[in-house]
């Protein structure tokens, strides 16, 4: 017996979402039906949703959901109807990768989070008799229901606000994952983060968290540089303004010892450079406007100064350690992600869109 539900749909490029009534399938052995609480807009979601070319129209996307189980399969040992949950990023969980603890790097990832469909091909996921592109990241939560394979479930507690939590399977994990675990920040090193919404807003925020001295963001909008203060920066560049390289090193004169772009764009990834200090690390998560965009950096300098550029999935973590870790830290106050997010209703999907891309809102949730 299938589950009616309502989701936002893509049909069009570009074009706006449209409110549809959806059918869902009973979950299978290893699968959970979550009832959506709150669900956090991604820039991916909006990337694959201007193209619509490997998730074919008509499709669900939304891929930082928490709500409350339902129903879970036979198979489903890690929650139970009732728990709060996180959903993630789905991973096989067998690759040599996902064994090695690094599932963001799972050899089957590409088809899992974003071939719209189950690992055998089907879609769990009806629109009038016929299978819509579902299952983005695992979930697609842009709806009030979703499939969720449990290994991409995460439990957490239920004293949280629920509707808030979407964001730490994605975005936020990103931002401060990539801090904390993926590169390592030390304490006491500098860091520059390019760009300040909400993942490099999740960035500063891990930045404090391991104990660095000094913490740039370079972002054009002030409203966004004033955010970046109030969350632990130690200094705000407008990278429109002036030189990046000249201003970082006004600040720290050797260069910094890492820095995090999540621009995606060519341009300032390529006037990252220069601001790194020797044995510097550059780690890259930004989604570009163009899946075939490049970037030209010099070789010898990259060499020469032993610069790592390091691209970055997830933040390279355990999600069923990290999540709970970042919600433990966020009721101790640690990590005030809550303050990112501008609520709409599911309803209003749209608008939360635009006002995510003119800079109205950092980080949008939707509340079906």
């Amino acid at each position: 017996m299938s589950i009616s539900a309502r989701a936002a749909v893509a049909r069009i490029p570009s074009g706006p979402l449209a409110m549809e009534a959806i059918e869902i399938e009973e979950p299978r052995e290893d699968e959970i039906l979550v009832r959506i609480a709150g669900v956090g807009l991604c820039h991916t979601d909006l990337v694959f949703a201007e193209h619509l070319g490997i998730m074919k129209a008509p499709a669900i996307f939304g891929h930082e959901g928490s709500g409350v189980v339902e129903r879970v399969g036979s198979a489903v040992t890690k929650v139970a109807p009732g728990d709060h949950v996180v959903a993630t990023f789905n991973s096989c969980g067998t690759c040599g990768r996902c064994d090695e603890g690094h599932p963001a790097y799972c050899l089957s990832f590409a088809p899992l989070n974003y071939g719209g469909r189950r690992a055998d091909g089907t879609s769990a996921v009806s629109i009038d008799g016929e299978a819509v592109s579902a299952h983005f990241f695992g979930q697609s939560s842009f709806a009030t229901h979703a499939l969720v394979n449990e290994r991409n479930a995460v439990a957490i507690g239920r004293s949280l606000p629920l509707e808030l939590m979407g964001p730490l399977g994605c975005g936020i994990q990103t931002g401060a994952g990539s801090i904390i675990h993926a590169l390592a920040c030390r304490a006491g090193s500098s860091l520059l983060v390019l760009g300040g919404g909400a993942v490099g807003l999740s960035a500063v925020m891990g930045a404090v968290l391991q104990g660095c001295s000094t913490i740039i963001v370079a972002e054009p909008k002030p409203e966004r540089r004033a955010m970046a203060l109030e969350l632990g920066a130690t200094h705000v560049l407008d990278p429109s303004a002036h030189s990046l390289a000249d201003c970082v090193r006004a600040i720290a004169l050797h260069g910094v010892d890492y820095a995090f772009d999540t621009t995606g764009l060519s341009h300032v990834i390529e006037a990252t450079v220069p601001c790194l200090a020797a044995h510097a690390s550059f780690g890259l998560v930004g989604v570009p406007p163009r899946f075939e965009d490049t970037i030209s950096l010099a070789i010898n300098r990259l060499v020469s100064a032993g610069i790592t550029v390091m691209g970055i999935i997830e933040g390279d973590v355990q999600p069923d350690d990290f999540i709970p870790h970042m919600a433990a830290l966020y009721q101790q106050g640690r990590f005030p992600f809550d303050r990112l997010i501008t609520q709409y209703r599911l309803d209003d999907i749209n608008q939360a869109i635009a006002d995510q891309h003119s800079g109205k809102c950092i980080k949008a949730v939707m509340i079906p």
